[in-house]
């Protein structure tokens, strides 16, 4: 009988594996860093050492679920295909026009995004649409070869097709791709009807670019690594994190990969909600921070929150509108500062700076021994007594503690500062500019983070988390176990999941409820016939209906969800009680006597997956002392560093409590508790911390 999960998350320095054994509840978990040139191989190495370690069987595995950067980090650089843009004709520049809106209204030197499809790549093919869907020009096949050709003797080896209206009526751009990949099969075809199926061209255009760009690289990645995995003995299908937080099958990641270009972060946000519901009621701010970045999300009610569209490849990091909009559904993030690889470095100004730079793992941190040079975070987190030389992933990575001493002597003589001054000045900028982030994040949302526990997880998440909370004045701070790979863990919780979009264009006070009623369960369709094709029960399925709505007049909507349906005249009412409901949620207040206009309708399809919700229940700790020993730890709070006791997570039963300052170490992240703070293993086997008023 099946009885193992494997979950497989990789980041940018280091690939998490987990096995999950559903049978006993016990789970095992390696970090490998990642491998640049191939990142299956790192998956790979990481699958074999667990098995040859005895920790599971490969043809028990019941399931193998997936996230990866490799997508997100292919667009940033610039390192997918060749990739050429079909337009209606007159529409090639739509990519290059963009918005008129700048994102730095008085910056003389302005860098906009650049596009992934060139110039001299947009061709354009004889065809119209109206704004209702009504064929004006019929597709001329014979523009379209023309275009197609060209594109071809240019060296494309992807294109996006995006016909004007095709969200109204995809018709020409599924009579395209039907000839394209006849005519030329080995052409990798995307087209925005599949892809994007909304208003608004840039934004559909810059999202079909995107994906065709990806697309020649999630096919031969995807291919390869469900191989290699089927060469280790394990029989079943690979399933993939996408951006929303649920599961997929290769083949609709294939057609869509842009779908999965957050899931790495997702699978993070998704374990923070898991495993900190019950000690939070529901209120978190999941912040997970790893080897090259660190990220946000809050979760309120339980659940992660939902965006309808982020950017990629931002000209300025934190600034709106400087980079390529990407129209998916994807748990609503920020990126809150630098990871354990970013560099530090004291600017023209003589100020210290931390990030965005990265050593990422290859060189990686000085203290990691693979030629890296410049001080960094993980560094200074050695010097100060926080990170384990003996136990650093388990102590499955050596440390050259000689390197990391000298590259923070280097940085220290030029501030003119003490070794442990500028540790613990990079340790602090860096929890700064995350708390800094997160507050203008949560004020935005209209929440105060005093009502939220921070749950920290990653592989440095758990040691800034204490300090990051500090300054966030948050009461508690919560670490799971085995912390260091919950991303990894979460996918293992994440249910089937489908997100589906239709533009409508429909006033509530004058529209056929029948017709959108209709729109509705075309979505439900399609949904389900994906949740079945991924394997899992479509009578399980649970469905939200939202819609992009607003009040006539105003130019841009706010999503809401709806009641459930079916719809008719007699639920017309209930329909515009949900969209005032959520206006006013967001605005505080709505305008009189004012018709309401639905945009776009949105289905969210969940479906759970048999043995998730086995995860993540406590397990007896092993016998034995907890504590490991003591060691030296810097504090600000004493000004100097502190005889600290050190915890063997796996050692901690519930109920146990303590007081600070302690450091709780596992294999993949050491939790750091500073003096005067109490904490306590919970009944879910989460390290709860009570921060000192």
């Amino acid at each position: 009988m099946s009885r193992y999960a494997l979950g497989i998350d990789i980041g940018g320095t280091f690939t998490d594996i987990v096995v999950y054994d559903t049978s006993s509840g016990r789970q095992f978990n390696r970090k490998i860093l990642t491998t640049y040139d191939d990142p299956s191989r790192a998956v790979i190495d990481g699958v074999n050492a667990l098995a040859e370690a005895g920790e599971f069987e490969a043809i028990d595995t019941s399931r193998v679920v997936h996230a990866t950067t490799l997508f997100t980090n292919a667009l940033i650089e610039r390192r997918g295909a060749k990739t050429g843009l079909i337009t209606t004709l007159g529409f090639r520049d739509t990519l290059e026009i963009g918005r008129e809106r700048k994102y730095g209204l008085y910056d003389i030197a302005i860098k906009k995004p650049v596009s992934l499809v060139p110039r001299d790549l947009r061709t354009e093919a004889l065809e119209r649409m109206d704004a209702d869907g009504n064929v004006l020009t019929p597709l001329d096949t014979a523009s379209l070869e023309q275009a197609a050709q060209a594109l071809l003797e240019a060296g494309v080896e992807a294109v996006a097709v995006v016909f004007l209206h095709a969200y109204m009526n995809p018709a020409h751009e599924r009579q395209a791709a039907a000839f394209l990949k006849q005519k030329f099969p080995n052409l990798s075809v995307t087209i925005s009807s599949e892809v994007a199926p909304e208003v608004r061209e840039y934004e559909r255009a810059s999202t079909t670019a995107a994906n065709a760009f990806i697309k020649p690289l999630a096919e031969s990645y995807f291919d390869s690594l469900a191989d290699k995995i089927a060469a280790t003995g394990i029989e079943a299908p690979l399933h993939l994190m996408i951006s929303s937080g649920g599961l997929t099958h290769v083949a609709e990641a294939k057609r869509t990969p842009v779908q999965m270009l957050e899931s790495g972060p997702a699978a993070g946000a998704l374990a923070g909600a898991y495993f900190g519901h019950d000690d939070a009621d529901g209120k978190l701010l999941a912040f997970d921070m790893g080897g090259t970045t660190a990220k946000l999300c809050l979760v309120d009610g339980g659940e992660p929150m939902i965006a309808y569209g982020f950017e990629a490849g931002r000209q300025e990091r934190f600034t709106e509108g400087s980079g390529l909009p990407i129209r998916i559904s994807t748990v609503e993030l920020i990126e809150i500062g630098a990871g354990g690889g970013s560099i530090a470095r004291i600017d023209e100004l003589g100020f210290l700076k931390v990030g965005p730079r990265s050593a990422g793992s290859e060189p990686g941190p000085a203290a990691y021994g693979r030629g890296g040079m410049e001080a960094t975070v993980t560094d200074a987190d050695f010097t100060l007594g926080y990170l384990n030389p003996d136990y650093f992933a388990g102590g499955m990575l050596s440390v050259d503690m000689d390197a990391a001493l000298s590259a923070l002597d280097e940085i220290a003589n030029k501030a003119e500062l003490a070794r442990a001054e500028i540790a613990w000045g990079i340790h602090d900028v860096v929890n700064e500019n995350m708390a800094s982030a997160a507050r203008v994040h949560i004020a935005e949302r209209g929440r105060d983070p005093r009502d939220f526990a921070l749950l920290s997880t990653g592989g440095a998440g758990p040691v800034h988390a204490y300090y990051v909370a500090k300054k966030l004045g948050l009461k508690k701070l919560i670490c799971p176990n085995a912390a260091g790979v919950a991303s990894a863990l979460g996918l293992l919780v994440a249910p089937g999941r489908v997100d589906r979009v239709a533009t409508v264009g429909a006033r509530l006070d004058d529209c056929d409820m029948v017709a959108l009623e209709t729109a509705f369960q075309a979505l439900q369709d399609d949904a389900l016939s994906v949740i079945a094709e991924t394997g899992l029960d479509p009578t399980t399925t649970s469905f939200q209906r939202l819609a992009d709505g607003k009040y006539v007049g105003q130019g841009f909507e706010l999503v809401v969800p709806l009641p459930d349906g079916p719809y008719d005249d007699t639920t017309r009412g209930d329909l515009r009680v949900a969209f005032e409901a959520g206006y006013r949620d967001k605005f505080s207040r709505t305008p009189m006597d004012v018709p309401v206009e639905f945009t776009n309708i949105r289905l969210t399809a969940r479906a759970p997956v048999p043995g998730g919700e086995l995860l993540g229940q406590a397990t007896e700790a092993l016998p034995g002392d907890a504590i490991k020993n003591k060691r030296p730890a810097y504090f600000p709070e004493h000004g100097d560093y502190m005889e600290t006791t050190v915890y063997d997570r796996e050692r901690l039963a519930a109920g146990q409590s303590f007081d600070g300052p302690a450091i709780i170490e596992d294999q993949g992240s050491t939790l750091i508790v500073g003096p005067g703070a109490k904490w306590e293993v919970s009944a879910g086997g989460n390290v709860v911390v009570h921060l000192p008023n």
